[in-house]
Parts: structure tokens; C-alpha cells; sequence
């Protein structure tokens, strides 16, 4: 069983940890979204660029800015990502609805152009999901959630070997739970095993 301090039991008699289950889009997020397979390319740029920008701030921060990141930034597609220019740059860092960092801009905008390149061998889809580890944590409390392993070291190299910035392994690690490729739901949530991906 999760340390009782780990998990909260809601109003609708649902287990969620602390980070869950205060803040309403938190929650909303943890319900139906965290965690669940990510499977198209678009998908798992626009959680790959998040995740970037989310690199020292707290989550809940950028979620609550995802709408306006989406319509910075070409609701995430590739080929028009690719394609900004020095002008759009510019326009990004003067946009107060995102995180105006320009190393993380740039960043997105890179690994838009990394991610087309990619499809040529077989795209980012079958490139992050190739690091599927055989087996995923079993975290009873968030002490136990880690925040690397063995496959989000090397998901952050190869992406660096195929041209992607700031995108370490801890950056890797939070994609692979964000997108289902791993589960660190906490034993006990209700979360625990959504997902389709892992047969407990």
C-alpha cells in the first residue's frame, strides 16, 4: 500500500497523489490524460517541446499555458515549426502568454526540423517508443518515483545523436511517463495501469 501521505482519497472516493489532487487542472490532467499512450507525431513533439520548456519551472505552470503554446507554436506541427524564422522568434519572445526563453524556443523550433528528419527512419513515433524498458517502476510513494532510468539516458542520447536540444535524461524520463511509455502512477491510485501499455 502508498504512504497515506502520498495518496489522497477524493470527494468522488478516488485515489490521486498530492500533486493530483488539489488543482483542478491537475487533476483533470491526471485523469485523463497523464500518462496514457501518446502514439502520433504531433502528440509526442508537442509533449517533447513542453517538456523542454517546462525544465525548471513546475508543471502546472505550463499546463496551464498549453492553450497558448499551442497557438504560438502551430499547435505543434512539424513542418510548420520547422519553418520559423528569425521573425518568429522574435514574435515568441515578445509573447507574454508563453515562457519566453529563448534557448527553449529555439530549441522547439530545432527539433521540429530534427523531427522531419527523423521520419526517414521511421519517424519519432517508432524512435521514442524503442525505448519501452521490459519492465516499468512499481512506486508505492513519490520517494519512489525516480526521475531518470537506463532508457531515459539513452532516449536523451540518441536524441541528441539524431540533432534534438535540451532534452536530458530527465527531460526523457518525464516524456516517457507523460506519453505512457512508462507507468509511474503510484500502487493504489486509481491511474494505476490505465494505460493499456503495462499488464500489472
Amino acid at each position: 500500500m502508498s504512504d497515506v501521505s502520498d495518496l489522497v482519497i477524493g470527494e468522488d472516493g478516488l485515489a490521486r497523489p498530492v500533486w493530483a489532487a488539489s488543482d483542478p487542472l491537475l487533476r483533470e490532467y491526471y485523469d485523463t490524460e497523464w500518462g496514457m499512450p501518446v502514439r502520433s507525431e504531433r502528440g509526442l513533439f508537442e509533449r517533447l517541446s513542453l517538456e523542454a520548456f517546462q525544465s525548471g519551472l513546475s508543471w502546472v505552470t505550463i499546463l496551464r499555458k498549453r492553450e497558448d503554446f499551442r497557438r504560438a507554436f502551430a499547435n505543434f506541427e512539424p513542418d510548420v515549426v520547422a519553418g520559423f524564422t528569425d521573425d518568429d522568434v522574435a514574435r515568441l519572445l515578445a509573447d507574454p502568454s508563453i515562457v519566453r526563453n529563448r534557448r527553449k524556443i529555439e530549441a522547439t523550433i530545432n527539433n521540429a526540423q530534427a523531427t522531419i528528419r527523423l521520419r526517414e527512419e521511421g519517424g519519432l513515433v517508432e524512435f521514442l517508443w524503442s525505448f519501452k524498458p521490459e519492465a516499468t517502476p512499481r512506486p508505492c510513494t513519490m520517494a519512489e518515483v525516480p526521475t531518470t532510468s537506463p532508457e531515459s539516458v539513452a532516449m536523451a542520447r540518441a536524441l541528441k545523436r539524431a540533432g534534438f536540444s535540451f532534452v536530458g535524461p530527465t527531460t526523457a524520463f518525464a516524456l516517457m511517463e507523460a506519453a505512457g511509455i512508462v507507468d509511474t502512477h503510484l500502487v493504489g491510485s486509481h491511474r494505476r495501469g490505465s494505460s493499456g501499455v503495462w499488464v500489472e
